[in-house]
């Protein structure tokens, strides 16, 4: 799947990625796409900025450490961040019910 798909969607991957606990930025690639069988196989050019903006939104923290001896940085899914990825996953819900109705119809009105 390509990242463009994905726009408007992709904040709430990322912290759903990040609820079981605290990740970097890799393990949210990986983690994404293990979830989905390797349908999103995202880039890090698509993955670091969003990370960078949620993180400035204050969805999620992110600390440095040293791992074999490169910076790493991670990120934590902060109480605003489950709040938003909560009400994310309402809306999710809501559209995609929407959408498969729609798609699913057996006839559309005629119009006027």
């Amino acid at each position: 799947m390509r990242a463009e798909a994905l726009k408007g969607h992709l904040d709430a991957l990322l912290l759903a990625g990040l609820e079981d606990g605290p990740r970097h930025g890799y393990a949210v690639i990986d983690a994404l796409r293990q979830a989905t069988a390797g349908q999103l196989d995202l880039p890090t050019g698509t993955i670091y900025p969003a990370l960078h903006r949620l993180e400035q939104r204050g969805l999620i923290e992110g600390s440095w450490s040293v791992v074999e001896g490169r910076r790493r940085r991670s990120y934590l899914l902060t109480d605003k961040g489950r709040r938003s990825l909560a009400a994310r996953r309402a809306e999710w819900r809501d559209f995609a019910a929407v959408v498969t109705t729609a798609l699913e119809a057996s006839s559309w009105p005629h119009p006027a």
